[in-house]
């Protein structure tokens, strides 16, 4: 009789769980050098676990500076960290991209590694649509002592050339 019950309450919880992890929050650990010196500071050292908001993201769009995690506009089994630099409308200084400037499209934003030279974002592969993006990056839990909440920010050689009211 007990064995019944606890089985019961795993199965109750168990469908609980997979809605939360899938659409409230989760972890997930931080491979590359794409983010450095944001995450990852030590390539040859314990990756960064990172907080991953997806709650947040069903009711509002990132913001600029946000690091934010999407699927791969290339490789649908594949996600990717990088920070937001820019959102539709906005006029957005390129690093090797087809134009020096870019005006980021509607339903669309631009998105950048912090380490230029490792980083494939939309330099590589232009404006990510945002219905890719699923969850914002808010805090590293591990290492511990690496334990910190991310704050949204651009980089001051970032900045767009323009920015829209949107």
């Amino acid at each position: 009789m007990v064995w019944n019950r606890h089985l019961v309450r795993f199965l109750v919880a168990l469908p609980i769980s997979a809605v939360l992890v899938d659409s409230v929050a989760g972890i997930a650990s931080v491979h590359g050098t794409s983010m450095q010196p944001t995450l990852n500071p030590h390539s040859n050292a314990q990756r960064d676990v990172v907080w991953l908001d997806k709650w947040s993201m069903l009711s509002r769009e990132p913001e600029r500076g946000d690091i934010v995690v999407y699927i791969s506009p290339t490789d649908p089994a594949v996600s990717n960290i990088k920070r937001v630099i820019g959102l539709p409308g906005d006029v957005v200084k390129t690093r090797n991209y087809k134009a020096d400037t870019i005006t980021v499209p509607k339903g669309h934003c631009w998105v950048e590694g912090d380490n230029r030279r490792t980083s494939c974002d939309s330099n590589t592969h232009g404006p990510l649509a945002l219905g890719l993006v699923y969850a914002r990056v808010t805090h590293i839990v591990w290492p511990p002592k690496r334990r910190t909440r991310l704050q949204p920010h651009l980089p001051d050689d970032r900045q767009c050339a323009y920015y829209s009211s949107v």
